[in-house]
Protein backbone atom coordinates (compact mmCIF):
# COMPACT_ATOMS: atom_id res chain seq x y z
CA UNK A 1 0.00 0.00 0.00
CA UNK A 2 2.79 2.38 0.74
CA UNK A 3 4.40 1.82 -2.50
CA UNK A 4 1.32 2.69 -3.74
CA UNK A 5 1.12 6.25 -2.14
CA UNK A 6 4.93 6.71 -3.31
CA UNK A 7 3.89 5.87 -7.24
CA UNK A 8 0.95 8.09 -6.73
CA UNK A 9 3.05 11.73 -5.34
CA UNK A 10 5.98 10.34 -8.69
CA UNK A 11 2.83 10.62 -11.12
CA UNK A 12 1.14 13.89 -9.30
CA UNK A 13 5.04 15.39 -9.34
CA UNK A 14 5.85 14.26 -12.81
CA UNK A 15 2.57 15.88 -14.06
CA UNK A 16 3.33 19.23 -12.16
CA UNK A 17 6.73 19.65 -12.82
CA UNK A 18 6.86 17.62 -16.70
CA UNK A 19 9.85 15.84 -15.77
CA UNK A 20 10.17 11.96 -16.00
CA UNK A 21 10.38 9.23 -14.74
CA UNK A 22 14.14 8.69 -15.60
CA UNK A 23 14.75 11.96 -14.64
CA UNK A 24 13.14 11.80 -11.18
CA UNK A 25 15.41 8.79 -10.90
CA UNK A 26 18.61 10.46 -11.56
CA UNK A 27 17.84 13.04 -9.38
CA UNK A 28 17.10 11.02 -6.52
CA UNK A 29 20.48 9.21 -7.50
CA UNK A 30 22.13 12.53 -7.15
CA UNK A 31 20.89 13.57 -3.84
CA UNK A 32 21.20 10.12 -2.04
CA UNK A 33 24.51 8.91 -4.15
CA UNK A 34 26.23 11.70 -5.02
CA UNK A 35 25.31 14.50 -2.81
CA UNK A 36 24.12 12.71 0.28
CA UNK A 37 21.85 14.79 1.40
CA UNK A 38 20.47 12.85 4.05
CA UNK A 39 23.43 12.99 5.86
CA UNK A 40 22.72 15.99 7.00
CA UNK A 41 18.91 16.67 6.67
CA UNK A 42 17.54 14.27 7.44
CA UNK A 43 16.95 13.01 11.49
CA UNK A 44 19.12 10.52 13.38
CA UNK A 45 17.86 7.82 16.08
CA UNK A 46 20.03 7.49 18.75
CA UNK A 47 21.49 5.44 17.46
CA UNK A 48 22.76 7.51 14.76
CA UNK A 49 21.03 5.61 11.91
CA UNK A 50 18.77 8.22 9.64
CA UNK A 51 15.18 8.15 10.04
CA UNK A 52 13.96 7.37 6.76
CA UNK A 53 10.49 7.86 7.84
CA UNK A 54 11.40 11.34 7.74
CA UNK A 55 13.51 11.46 4.86
CA UNK A 56 14.91 15.46 4.10
CA UNK A 57 12.65 16.84 7.00
CA UNK A 58 15.56 19.13 8.30
CA UNK A 59 17.38 18.47 10.95
CA UNK A 60 20.62 19.76 13.36
CA UNK A 61 23.73 19.48 11.47
CA UNK A 62 25.63 16.83 12.45
CA UNK A 63 28.50 18.12 12.82
CA UNK A 64 30.65 20.98 14.43
CA UNK A 65 33.13 22.85 13.32
CA UNK A 66 36.57 23.30 15.70
CA UNK A 67 36.69 26.89 15.35
CA UNK A 68 33.21 28.49 14.70
CA UNK A 69 32.99 30.20 11.90
CA UNK A 70 30.34 33.19 12.69
CA UNK A 71 28.73 31.63 9.21
CA UNK A 72 28.61 27.87 10.54
CA UNK A 73 25.05 26.29 10.11
CA UNK A 74 23.73 24.47 13.08
CA UNK A 75 20.42 23.51 11.17
CA UNK A 76 19.66 22.08 7.83
CA UNK A 77 16.47 23.16 6.79
CA UNK A 78 14.05 20.57 5.32
CA UNK A 79 13.98 20.30 1.48
CA UNK A 80 11.52 17.49 1.26
CA UNK A 81 9.32 18.55 -1.50
CA UNK A 82 11.12 22.07 -1.40
CA UNK A 83 9.10 24.29 0.68
CA UNK A 84 10.64 27.20 0.82
CA UNK A 85 11.80 27.22 -2.95
CA UNK A 86 10.62 28.15 -6.61
CA UNK A 87 11.41 25.74 -9.15
CA UNK A 88 13.73 28.34 -10.58
CA UNK A 89 15.58 29.85 -7.36
CA UNK A 90 16.05 25.83 -6.49
CA UNK A 91 18.46 25.53 -9.74
CA UNK A 92 19.87 28.60 -8.86
CA UNK A 93 20.98 27.12 -5.82
CA UNK A 94 22.12 23.99 -7.07
CA UNK A 95 23.99 25.43 -9.95
CA UNK A 96 25.61 28.73 -8.10
CA UNK A 97 25.02 27.85 -4.85
CA UNK A 98 22.94 31.37 -4.11
CA UNK A 99 20.04 30.97 -2.12
CA UNK A 100 16.74 32.55 -2.63
CA UNK A 101 17.74 35.85 -0.37
CA UNK A 102 21.17 36.28 -2.67
CA UNK A 103 23.72 34.86 -0.53
CA UNK A 104 26.30 32.02 -0.42
CA UNK A 105 25.21 28.88 1.49
CA UNK A 106 26.46 28.87 4.44
CA UNK A 107 29.19 25.82 5.75
CA UNK A 108 29.13 23.01 6.33
CA UNK A 109 26.80 23.35 3.14
CA UNK A 110 28.75 22.79 0.42
CA UNK A 111 28.37 24.79 -2.64
CA UNK A 112 27.71 22.47 -5.76
CA UNK A 113 27.89 23.57 -8.87
CA UNK A 114 25.27 21.04 -10.51
CA UNK A 115 24.71 21.31 -14.05
CA UNK A 116 21.17 22.59 -15.55
CA UNK A 117 20.23 19.59 -16.31
CA UNK A 118 21.35 17.66 -12.96
CA UNK A 119 19.84 20.29 -11.12
CA UNK A 120 16.34 19.97 -12.80
CA UNK A 121 16.32 16.45 -11.94
CA UNK A 122 17.23 17.15 -8.11
CA UNK A 123 14.57 19.59 -8.22
CA UNK A 124 12.21 16.93 -10.05
CA UNK A 125 13.09 14.23 -6.91
CA UNK A 126 12.59 16.56 -4.12
CA UNK A 127 9.13 17.89 -5.40
CA UNK A 128 8.16 14.23 -5.14
CA UNK A 129 8.69 13.96 -1.47
CA UNK A 130 5.74 16.38 -0.28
Amino acid sequence: MQAMGVACLVVVALTACDASAADVAHGQYLVEQVAMCGECHTPRTEDGTLERARWLEGSPIPVRATAFPTAWAIEAPPIAGLPAYTDEQAIRLLTTGIDRSGHALRPPMPSFRFSDRDATDVVAYLRTLR
